[in-house]
């Protein structure tokens, strides 16, 4: 499971993530019903918690829950460093996307997880969704595993096969290799409640079936683990095995899939994330259809609207998610959308920031006509936009360097760009409204307040025309290796 040592774990900072990985971050795709429906729940169905526990409530559902258990080619793995190391020096598969968030730990420190050489094995935990035996799990849990098998609570062992994951919201299908039949559990439909109950079962520490009790305490959670991140947050206590097992509500419905857990000390301290099961539902749908996700793909790189942005580009308020660089012939581009645009809403409903549009447009068919709202030149327009399906790689960018010239009062030095396009940022006054911005030297500017400049000197008249408007703040698209995105610099005098 996820680990965050970060106590603003909400922010894309989050310095530590342990794997609910604790093995051993959306409709994002179309997709139709997969699963074979759960037998009708009792009429008794829980309204709320019984005065006598919930012992009926996990008789009913531990019968479907599973350990999972993904063995290893036995090798050596080595570290960044080049030092042999025990094959799982993070406490999940070598590859996790969760392993970055370990080696950026503070002061040196490493997974509270780390686990012993155990002859190349990691285990988690899953649930069956299909009489046939489709289970699902934690992509993190079964990823490049040799062999994948499952122990049911009354001792049964089967083999099982991936069928396909999707690493970017940490999910997997497998099937138990088996004729046998297999009590599936169901999706909620309903979408939960911050408040509602919520029961969760898997194989804590590799102790086989566990259950916990808790709330949802929160819902939307984006905790920095992929670009589609859509977390509750329940504080049913979860640990390392737990990744891949469900939540359930008291009707003995998965509301989601445990994933990670905040915690200092590598336990639980009651703050854990589950994939919600309206994403699982279309995801695991899309890999039984041939083991892929496919998403919808727009093909822009967008960024959030800040006061200041809005103010710069006449918005009464910050609103939906401006457009920072458009991909060439992407379905955007295709549809004229430019630069400098700003998203309001798809299809008539409001885009709050960057992370819902992308969600809203993965989870859209390729190929479907979508009406899209934008700001432009102080006018709201709209545009018809045929979503493509998603490819594998972004975009990325370049700067330069060369003499400056001086523009003190936003704390930059310019200099032409080695590409001729746009200016180079040559040096960066600290303390400046630039340094604050987060501009650096080898960024390079190719817009100001929305007009194209080449020349050190054209982007300094600029500036210069910007302090004289009396304007808050001055509008700069800057480019570097990471991409495109709008920077609003405080006007000095504004």
């Amino acid at each position: 499971m996820p680990t965050y040592k970060n106590t603003s774990f909400a922010r894309k900072s989050v310095l530590a993530l342990v794997v609910a990985g604790l093995m051993g971050s959306t409709g994002l795709a179309a997709g139709t019903a997969l699963f074979t429906p759960a037998p009708a729940v009792a009429q008794s169905a829980l309204a709320g918690a019984p005065a006598e526990g919930f012992a009926d409530l996990v008789d009913q559902v531990m019968p479907s829950v599973v350990s999972v258990q993904a063995k290893y080619t036995p090798a050596s793995v080595t570290d960044d460093s080049g030092n042999g190391e025990q094959q799982f020096q993070f406490g999940f598969p070598p590859g996790s996307p969760f392993e970055q968030f370990f080696r950026n730990m503070p002061n040196g420190q490493q997974s509270p997880f780390k686990a012993p050489r155990r002859g190349g094995m990691a285990q988690g935990s899953g649930f069956v969704i299909s009489e046939d035996g489709y289970l699902v799990t934690n992509n993190h849990v079964i990823k490049d595993a040799s062999e994948v098998s499952v122990k049911f609570s009354d001792g049964r062992e089967y083999d099982a096969k991936v069928i396909g994951s999707d690493p970017k919201t940490d999910l997997a299908l497998l099937k138990i290799d088996s004729k046998d039949t297999f009590k599936p559990l169901k999706f909620a439909e309903s979408k939960p409640r911050v408040g509602d109950w919520v029961i969760a079962v898997g194989n804590p520490f590799g102790l086989g079936g566990t259950v916990t009790t808790g709330i949802i305490s929160a819902a939307g959670r984006d905790i920095g683990a992929g670009p589609y991140d859509d977390f509750l947050q329940i504080d049913a206590p979860i640990n390392r095995g737990n990744s891949g097992g469900p939540a359930f509500n008291l009707r003995g419905e998965v509301v989601g899939i445990n994933t990670a857990i905040y915690s200092p000390s590598g336990g639980s301290v009651g703050i854990g994330f589950a994939i919600p099961a309206s994403t699982a539902r279309t995801i695991v749908a899309d890999l039984k259809d041939d083991g892929n996700v496919t998403r919808g793909w727009l093909g822009v790189q967008i960024q959030p609207v800040t006061d200041e942005i809005a103010e710069s580009i006449g918005l009464d308020k910050a609103a939906g998610t401006i457009v920072a660089a458009v991909t060439d012939n992407s379905p955007a581009g295709k549809a004229g959308l430019k630069t400098g645009d700003t998203i309001l809403a798809v299809d008539g409903e409001k885009v709050d920031g960057p992370k819902e549009l992308s969600r809203k447009i993965a989870g859209i068919k390729p190929g479907t006509d979508v009406d899209m709202t934008v700001y432009r030149g102080g006018k709201e327009r709209s545009l018809k936009v045929a979503i493509g399906t998603m490819p594998g790689e972004d975009m990325a960018a370049a700067a330069g360097n060369a003499a400056p010239e001086d523009t003190p009062r936003f704390g930059l030095a310019l200099a032409p760009s080695d590409t001729g396009e746009g200016v180079a940022v040559a040096d960066v006054l600290a303390g400046s409204p630039a340094a604050g911005q987060g501009i650096e030297r080898g960024d390079v500017i190719l817009e100001i307040d929305g007009a194209a400049v080449n020349q050190p000197e054209a982007a300094a008249q600029a500036l210069r025309q910007s302090v004289k408007k009396g304007g808050k703040a001055v509008l700069l698209l800057v480019k570097n290796d990471r991409g495109q995105r709008f920077v609003a610099l405080q006007n000095p005098k504004g």
